[in-house]
């Protein structure tokens, strides 16, 4: 079904019902996978006051009635990251939510306004654990939709198989040859020195690009589309100035502890060994804010409630992984449409 406007003719809903039923299996065995580790299901509030700030998201707005007549702008959530990171903070040390999360300016075959995010977090455990929960899960969708591959335009990966871990400057130097740790010296982007590279490999930057913009556009051309091929890639060791909400990997502080999940060339997932410096993560998401001010005219307000609870929040690893997509690739669908029952 390409035609999405009528999902709900009795035809096409019955085109789509398999790759549904496949997706109910394998949230169920997620689900049973969680409670088997000991976690336990939270449910975030959808509603905040500051959606997130990552520089490149865009959030739904709404006003606020209160009974007084005085209105109020709250946000419908990025990510439950804010939210869950509270709990944390206020005891949890185990938790997972099947969360429903808004992104504007994001629609194609990969993308929905609406989408189911499955957010995961542990207490007092490295990132690595989280590299091994993805590992399981990958296999186990595979698993409930009676699949042995993952498929996406042709492209297949094995979800049996152990995924590549790859840093990110190791795959700048293999895709790209480009020295990526070169343009950070002592851990500090050098704009000049990242154009030089990427143009002498053939990536057109405009005059007002970053660093962040020429890192991003490499990444989309030259990176992303190689991993995940065969096999899942664990792309790990971000440039410290790519992960706003990840701390720095203790034996080497230029880059710090986050990966993304590949599968197909698609990215499904995004972990950080999370950040608890709450000066350090304000002074962030000023940057961040500042430059989304710059390239797109407004700003979002800062959460004060979790930089105040990332005072309390003990040392822990969380993860995002784009549930929709995972099933998409699990169910061999042409877009994601095709595997959310209601659009």
């Amino acid at each position: 079904m390409n035609d999405s406007s009528h999902w709900w003719a009795p035809d096409n809903h019955a085109d789509r019902r398999p790759a549904l039923l496949a997706r109910s299996r394998i949230k169920s065995a997620f689900r049973g996978f969680f409670e088997q580790e000991g976690f336990l299901e939270v449910e975030c509030a959808q509603l905040q006051r500051s959606p997130g700030n990552e520089t490149h998201l865009h959030a739904l707005s709404t006003l606020l009635l209160r009974p007084d007549g005085e209105t109020e702008t709250r946000y419908l959530h990025t990510s439950p990251e804010f939210a869950s990171k509270k709990l944390l903070a206020a005891g949890e040390r185990k938790i997972f939510d099947f969360a429903r999360v808004f992104r504007n300016r994001e629609r194609g075959a990969l993308h929905a306004t609406e989408f189911t995010m499955l957010e995961w977090y542990r207490v007092d455990e490295g990132y690595e654990t989280l590299m091994e929960d993805c590992a399981f899960l990958l296999a186990e969708a595979a698993r409930q939709a009676g699949t042995d591959r993952l498929s996406y335009r042709g492209i297949r990966a094995d979800p049996f198989a152990e995924p590549e871990r790859l840093t990110v400057s190791e795959a700048f130097a293999k895709y790209a040859a480009i020295d990526l740790l070169a343009t950070t010296p002592d851990g500090q982007p050098d704009r000049a020195l990242m154009a030089e590279a990427a143009t002498h490999q053939g990536i057109r930057i405009a005059d007002d690009d970053s660093w962040a913009d020429i890192f991003s556009r490499v990444m989309v051309e030259k990176i992303d589309p190689n991993l995940g091929i065969g096999r899942a890639t664990i792309l790990c060791e971000y440039p410290i100035s790519e992960a706003a909400l990840a701390r720095p990997k203790p034996s080497d502080p230029r880059v710090a502890e986050r990966f993304e999940l590949f599968a197909c060339g698609v990215e499904l997932a995004n972990a950080f060994g999370e950040l608890t410096d709450a000066a350090e993560q304000r002074r962030r998401f000023m940057v961040d804010m500042d430059a989304k001010e710059r390239i797109y005219g407004e700003r979002y307000p800062l959460d004060e409630d979790f930089l105040e609870a990332l005072r309390l929040m003990p040392e822990a690893c969380g993860i995002a992984l784009g549930f929709d997509r995972l099933v998409m690739l699990a169910t061999h669908a042409p877009h994601i449409d095709a595997v959310m029952w209601t659009l």
